[in-house]
């Protein structure tokens, strides 16, 4: 049984099968909480966490172009979005037990383990509302291929807890509250109310683990005495692929404390996108 949070982190990173990896983790934040209610926290302790979590043998993973594209009006197109954000639930899984296990060298306080283990807590339940929702649709997480490069962003920053913070909560989980209102519309016309109840679940907690990352991020910053958004926007330069997209949803990327000269200077530097309004 593993001693410390670090050692349940690795626990889970290693475990396969995305009902069994997000069952492990569930009953890891239960031990973690129950400890600290209890006033006998556990350690963080230190553990290696692998450079690739463990994945099932399904879904065949490929390059992003080659992901069909598939037009949501259809049934297979929804069941495809709910696919495309299982998957994207299970790596968030992942990333937030690494972030976790991977960074213990730096000294960090108490709440900033309760906010990761928060989140990673939320995003195995939200694996599982989209499994469930898979299911109820005569599918399954596995049925259809998924998008390879989703563990870049943990790769690209494996030795940088500023940019690991920048990138995947700040502009990764960002732009999934810039995107989910429209999914739900998409479940809302086709009269699927399960589906716009768990991804009404997601959109809601998504918020607060994207401010976990400015939190904590600032937090950093504010260490250090620099200043956040001059780091934010040298960091998402360094490792950031894809290029910041618009719209935005800025109400909601203001709840999660990310104010708009963060994310919209960056917007004009990949070609052929928008430019900020004036």
């Amino acid at each position: 049984m593993a001693a410390s949070l670090a050692e349940m982190a690795v626990e889970v990173l290693t475990t396969a099968d995305g009902r069994s990896k997000t069952a492990l983790g569930r009953a890891h934040a239960a031990t973690w909480f129950a400890a600290r209610e209890a006033g006998t926290p556990l350690p963080v302790g230190t553990a290696l966490p692998p450079d690739r979590p463990a994945r099932p043998e399904r879904p065949e993973l490929l390059s992003p172009k080659d992901v069909p594209r598939r037009r949501p009006g259809s049934v297979e197109g929804r069941t495809a979005l709910l696919h495309a954000v299982a998957h994207i639930e299970l790596n968030a899984v992942d990333l937030h037990w690494d972030i976790i296990a991977r960074f213990t060298h730096t000294p960090m306080p108490a709440g900033f383990y309760d906010d990761w283990v928060k989140a990673a807590d939320e995003e195995a339940k939200h694996f599982n509302l989209m499994s469930d929702c898979l299911e109820a649709m005569g599918s399954h997480y596995g049925a259809l291929p998924a998008h390879a490069g989703m563990w870049r962003a943990a790769e690209d920053t494996a030795h940088d807890l500023q940019g690991r913070l920048a990138v995947v909560p700040m502009v990764l989980e960002a732009r999934g509250i810039d995107v989910t209102p429209g999914m739900i519309e998409v479940f809302r016309k086709a009269g699927d109310g399960g589906a716009v109840a768990a991804l009404e679940v997601i959109y809601a907690e998504e918020v607060a683990h994207v401010a976990y990352g400015s939190k904590w991020f600032n937090w950093l910053c504010g260490r250090e005495g620099s200043d956040p958004k001059e780091v934010f926007h040298r960091l998402v330069r360094r490792y950031f692929h894809g290029g910041l997209k618009p719209p935005f949803n800025e109400a909601k990327r203001a709840d999660a404390g990310l104010p708009p000269d963060f994310y919209w200077p960056l917007v004009g530097e990949s070609p052929g996108k928008a430019k900020a309004p004036m």
